[in-house]
C-alpha cells in the first residue's frame, strides 16, 4: 500500500494543532434486514453531482453501523432515494464483513453495496471477484474531491474499486473536564506524562482510564498508536505488511510500554476483567456520566467518540475535551487514521450511482451535520460540521494531505486483523488479561499472522 514516510513530522504538526486550536474551543456537540431507510432531515440545496433517475431499482447496502451511526447513514441513503427514485434497504451486521458477504453470495443474494473497514478486506474482495470496479462517474468525483492517497487506498493493482466515505482520526484521547479540573491535571503530551496524570487522577478518587476491551479492535488501536510513535513510520509500514515478524524487538518494546498501563488494574475502570466485558460505546458513556464522579476520567478512541458522548448529558468542548495521543519514547506523536470504503458487489446501475453520490460533498454533508463523522472529501464545506471541535479535527485530516498512516490491522488479512475472537483481536485481549506474557503474546501474534498471510497468498 502507498505510504509516505519522509514528511511524517508535518502530519504530526497538523494533527497536534488540534490540541492548540480546535480541541480547546467550547463548541457544543450537537434495523432489521430489508428495512427501509428513515426520512431525511437534511437536504443539500445545491447539488454538486448529477445522478440518474432510477425508479424501480432496489438496492441493498450492508455496513457495520448501528445506533446513532445507523440513523445518520440512513439519512444519507434517504437523500440518495430522493434524488434517484431508487429504493434502498440498509442491513447492519456485526459479523466479519467478508464472511457475511461470502455467505450471502453462496446463497445467491449478495448485497449490492458493502462498506468495508479493512484495506485487506478490499483486496480480498477483489481477489475473490466479488467487487466491481468503480464507474466513470464515481472516478470523476474521486478525482475532483479526494487526494491521491485516499484514492490509492480504494484501488487494487491500479484499478479503482472503492470510495472512502467515512474516515477517522484514531489518535485521540477524550477526557472528562470536571475530573481533570478536580485532580488539578492538564493534558499530557508524552506517554510518561499520561501515566503520571493517571496516577494523580486515581489518587483523587476516580479511576483514570476506560477501555472497551470487549471489542478487540480498540486494543489494536492502542497498540498501533504506541508502535507508530515508538518504532517510527518505516517500521510501522513493515509490520503492517508482515515485512517484519511479530516477534521483532520493536513489538516487544511496544507491548512492554502498553503493559505499563494494562498491568496496572487500579488505573483501568473495572480492572482488566471489567474492561474485557466493556463494549466500546459503554467505555465512552461511563466516562461522561456521573458528573465529577464517573467510572473513568478518560477514554481513548477516534473522532467518532463524539457520537457516544452525545448519548450523555455531557457537551463536547466543555464537559468533554480531547487531546492527541501522547508521544512515546521520544518519538513523534502518532497519527493513525481509519475509514470505511464503499464497494459495489453487483452490476446494478443504482450501485454505481450510490458510489458516485458517496464520493460527492453532498452525501458527506448529510452525515457531517449529524456529528460523529469525519470526511476525507476536500470539497466538503467545513460549515457542514456541527461544531468547532469537529471542524478542527476535519481540518487537520485534510491539512495532512497524503501524509498519514492507515490503521495497521485494517491493512492486514481480515482473518488476522479484523475478526472478533481471532488473530490480533484475541491475542491483545489475552494480553490485556495477562500483560506479563509478552513473549507468549508475540508468539501467538506471529503464528496467526503467518497463517493469515499464507492463506491470503
Amino acid at each position: 500500500m502507498m505510504r509516505t514516510t519522509a514528511r511524517n513530522r508535518r502530519t504530526v504538526a497538523a494533527f497536534a494543532a488540534i490540541g492548540a486550536l480546535a480541541l480547546t474551543l467550547a463548541g457544543c456537540g450537537g434495523g432489521s434486514e430489508g428495512a427501509s431507510a428513515p426520512e431525511a432531515s437534511t437536504e443539500p440545496t445545491r447539488p454538486s453531482v448529477a445522478l440518474p433517475r432510477l425508479e424501480g431499482q432496489r438496492l441493498q447496502v450492508v455496513a457495520v453501523w448501528t445506533g446513532p451511526e445507523q440513523e445518520a447513514f440512513t439519512k444519507v441513503l434517504k437523500e440518495f432515494e430522493r434524488r434517484t427514485g431508487a429504493r434502498v434497504s440498509y442491513v447492519p451486521t456485526q459479523d466479519a464483513m467478508l464472511n457475511y458477504i461470502g455467505t450471502k453470495i453462496a446463497g445467491g443474494s449478495p448485497p449490492d453495496v458493502a462498506m468495508l473497514q479493512q484495506v485487506g478486506a478490499l483486496r480480498q474482495a477483489v481477489e475473490r471477484k466479488w467487487a466491481k470496479p468503480a464507474g466513470a462517474d464515481a472516478k470523476a468525483q474521486l478525482a475532483r474531491n479526494y487526494s491521491q492517497g485516499w484514492r490509492d487506498l480504494g484501488a487494487v493493482d491500479g484499478t479503482q474499486y472503492g470510495v472512502y466515505f467515512k474516515a477517522a482520526n484514531k489518535s485521540l484521547i477524550w477526557y472528562n473536564t470536571a475530573v481533570f479540573d478536580n485532580a488539578g491535571v492538564s493534558e499530557p503530551k508524552t506517554w510518561k506524562e499520561l501515566l503520571a496524570t493517571a496516577e494523580t487522577i486515581s489518587a483523587s478518587g476516580v479511576t483514570p482510564v476506560s477501555i472497551g476491551g470487549a471489542d478487540g479492535w480498540t486494543l489494536t488501536d492502542w497498540f498501533e498508536n504506541v508502535y507508530l510513535s515508538q518504532a517510527g513510520p518505516e517500521k510501522y509500514d513493515q509490520l503492517a505488511r508482515h515485512g517484519v515478524k511479530w516477534t521483532d524487538p520493536s513489538v516487544t518494546r511496544a507491548l512492554t510500554t502498553l503493559a505499563e498501563l494494562f498491568g496496572r488494574p487500579e488505573l483501568i475502570a473495572g480492572g482488566a476483567a471489567g474492561a474485557l466485558q466493556t463494549e466500546f460505546p459503554a467505555s465512552v458513556t461511563q466516562t461522561f456520566t456521573g458528573g465529577d464522579q464517573p467510572k473513568a476520567a478518560m477514554v481513548f478512541e477516534g473522532d467518532f467518540v463524539s457520537v457516544n458522548i452525545a448519548q450523555t448529558e455531557a457537551k463536547v468542548g466543555t464537559d468533554a475535551k480531547v487531546f492527541p495521543f501522547p508521544a512515546v519514547g521520544g518519538g513523534d506523536a502518532p497519527v493513525v487514521t481509519g475509514g470505511d470504503v464503499t464497494v459495489a458487489l453487483t452490476d446494478k446501475p443504482a450501485a454505481q450511482a450510490l458510489l458516485t453520490f458517496l464520493a460527492s460533498p453532498d452525501a458527506a454533508a448529510v452525515w457531517a451535520a449529524e456529528g460523529g463523522f469525519l470526511s476525507p472529501n476536500r470539497s466538503l464545506d467545513p460549515a457542514a460540521y456541527p461544531d468547532d471541535v469537529q471542524r478542527g479535527i476535519a481540518k487537520a485530516l485534510l491539512d495532512a494531505g497524503d501524509d498519514f498512516r492507515f490503521d495497521m490491522s485494517d491493512q492486514m488479512p481480515q482473518s488476522f486483523g479484523g475478526t472478533p475472537g481471532k488473530g490480533e483481536w484475541k491475542a491483545l485481549q489475552d494480553f490485556l488479561k495477562n500483560p506479563k506474557d509478552i513473549a507468549g503474546t508475540q508468539a501467538r501474534l506471529e503464528a496467526d499472522a503467518a497463517k493469515a498471510y499464507r492463506n491470503e497468498g
